[in-house]
């Protein structure tokens, strides 16, 4: 494998961090990269919309603490997902013959989105709730506690969704998901067609954001999978910027399958990577 093919495979959101002091102006502090933040007591009440409810309404970076991060079975036994034997066949298809849709600029979906690394912004309203990703991708939920799933949705990366309010809780019901060109998470693990995901998003105080998920495939896996993650708010002058994954995306003829080194703790990448060649120097003027 050529270096230049080895950098292709780090994840997408490692790349990002690695640029975010050349591309963002972001000032970087002892346990804060820019994209992730050390986590924070608070006494402070959340606030609330118009009708009562918890407002989610923030932009929204990962805990440091939040470990192995991209990966969905971060809440199990040594991170070992329940595949059944079409969903071993599945991820060793996916290790051997799939590029990561990320890399490709495809839209990661639910509930890869939900482990990544990136920051996000929820802008909740009375009806609809907002969820921004750093790609420029979106996803609009309706708040509907009356509103039914399609009987044949059409296939989606995000899935038909549909949320409701369940006291505090903002209830996300999702089905009708693709089953080509996607991973559930950073580790190539694979879902299919028949996946259901129900995220249970609340707000225990201002300054943090939780969701308790569950993820069901029968096909791919034994039982369902628990997954959940807190977020802390960032900061007042922290917001998202246009990314266009697609415009400088020069690696992508020579991406190579699968997602490369799973280290031992469950995360993407290489126990030893080789350090990074020195800057070139700067022309004489």
């Amino acid at each position: 494998m050529t270096p230049r093919v080895a950098a292709a495979r780090v994840p997408l959101a490692l790349l990002v961090m690695s640029m975010m002091p050349l591309v963002s102006g972001v000032v970087l502090g002892q346990g804060d990269n820019g994209l992730t933040a050390v986590d924070v007591k608070s006494t402070r009440p959340a606030p609330r919309t118009a009708d009562g409810h918890p407002d989610l309404s923030g932009y929204w970076k990962g805990t440091t603490d939040t470990k192995p991060g991209g990966n969905i079975g971060k809440d199990l036994p040594g991170f070992k997902l329940p595949l059944t034997p079409a969903g071993e066949a599945a991820l060793q298809h996916n290790l051997t013959a799939t590029i990561d849709p990320e890399s490709l600029c495809i839209i990661g979906g639910i509930p890869r989105h939900n482990a990544s690394g990136l920051p996000f912004e929820v802008l909740q309203g009375a009806k609809k709730v907002a969820f921004l990703y750093w790609y420029s991708y979106f996803r609009l939920v309706p708040i509907d506690s009356k509103r039914m799933h399609s009987d044949d949705p059409d296939p989606s990366f995000f899935g038909e969704e549909i949320g409701r309010c369940e006291g505090d809780t903002l209830v996300i019901d999702s089905i009708g998901f693709k089953d080509e060109k996607v991973w559930i998470d950073e580790n190539a693990n694979p879902h299919s067609d028949a996946l259901h995901v129900v995220e249970r998003w609340t707000r225990p105080d201002a300054d943090h954001i939780h969701v308790e998920t569950l993820i069901e495939d029968s096909k791919f896996y034994t039982r369902p999978i628990p997954y959940s993650r807190t977020w802390v708010a960032g900061k007042p002058d922290e917001e998202l910027q246009e990314y266009s994954c697609s415009e400088n995306n020069v690696d992508k003829d020579h991406l190579g399958f699968g997602p490369g080194p799973i280290r031992p703790d469950g995360t993407r990448g290489y126990l030893d990577p080789a350090p990074l060649p020195p800057p070139l120097p700067r022309p004489v003027r």
